[in-house]
């Protein structure tokens, strides 16, 4: 059997369809509210579904390198916010903890108040040694291999 052009970007969408829904179980079921760099996740895989959505109508390769650079961008997100869980790099002063010296108890309290409830470096889930940015990054990379291959098949 063949794999077309078409089998390939519905795999890649449904891929990308999974971990939306994945995602969104995790947050609505189990009880895990995303932190912002989990929403930023999400973003490329929407993006995604869209562009699979439309290739598969319109089957240009155009559409499916496209699809694989939604991708690879969800998999640098997926990375990026897998090194700030783990302490590697800082993460964005919107969603982690920083130091808090020279700042007066106003400042200091301003700042506990504004602070998000779900911090992006702390890791609320893992299966095997990853978290789910682990995950969506190791998932996203053969997301994007999918596509990679739909845009060079030339059906």
């Amino acid at each position: 059997m063949t794999v077309t052009r078409n089998m390939l970007i519905l795999m890649a969408t449904a891929g990308s369809a999974a971990l939306m829904l994945g995602a969104f179980a995790f947050q609505y079921i189990g009880g895990l509210p995303p932190c912002a760099m989990c929403i930023w996740q999400r973003y490329p895989h929407v993006v995604a579904i869209v562009l699979g959505l439309i290739a598969l109508r319109f089957g240009t390769p155009v559409l499916a390198w496209l699809g694989a650079l939604a991708a690879l961008t969800t998999a640098a997100i997926g990375g990026y916010h897998t090194g700030v869980e783990r302490g590697w790099w800082e993460g964005p002063t919107t969603c982690t903890s920083g130091p808090i010296g020279g700042l007066s108890t106003d400042e200091l309290f301003d700042q506990i108040m504004s602070a998000p409830l779900v911090r992006c470096d702390e890791v609320p889930w893992e299966m095997f040694g990853l978290s789910m940015a682990s995950w969506n990054m190791v998932i996203s990379l053969g997301l994007m291999v999918l596509w990679i291959a739909a845009a060079r098949r030339a059906d």
